[in-house]
């Protein structure tokens, strides 16, 4: 059995010690070597371009952050936010100008009602729009000349 094996083997042998075979699988094995390594660079480098990628936008957003709060600032430096503030916090008025207080049961009696009613019917449940959307819809029809539709 080892005999057969020898005999099959020997050329493959002989091959190897020829410096020839023996440059050509040096070659090779720098060529994969070469190739793997340039492979892990540039799978190194897709790594650290999205790390940058993600850092920027990071970035961003702080940096819209920061133009909003400069924004905020700004508003709260100026008189109209100064008026309204000494409005609501201490009941203050302009020159000229007589505040009345309304109670807040008497003003929310008064109001319309912006928030969806369901009414049950026999037929199936029917839902209204908020007063908003109502609105909105008579404005479309009137322009467009739709009947009216609830």
């Amino acid at each position: 059995m080892f005999e057969k094996i020898k005999t099959e083997l020997k050329p493959w042998l002989m091959q190897l010690n020829d410096p020839r075979t023996l440059g050509l699988v040096a070659f090779g094995v720098i060529a994969l070597l070469v190739t793997w390594s340039g492979i892990k660079a540039v799978q190194t480098n897709y790594g650290l371009q999205k790390q940058i990628s993600v850092l920027e936008q990071e970035t961003q957003v702080q940096e819209l952050e920061n133009q909003n709060l400069d924004l905020q600032n700004q508003y709260l430096n100026t008189d109209q936010f100064l008026e309204l503030a000494a409005r609501r916090q201490f009941g203050l008025a302009a020159p000229g100008e007589t505040l009345i207080l309304i109670p807040k049961n008497v003003a929310l009696m008064h109001a319309t009602d912006l928030s969806p009613k369901a009414t049950d019917t026999k037929a199936g449940n029917v839902v209204l729009k908020p007063a908003y959307q109502r609105n909105f819809q008579a404005w479309i029809n009137f322009f467009f000349h739709r009947p009216i539709s609830q």
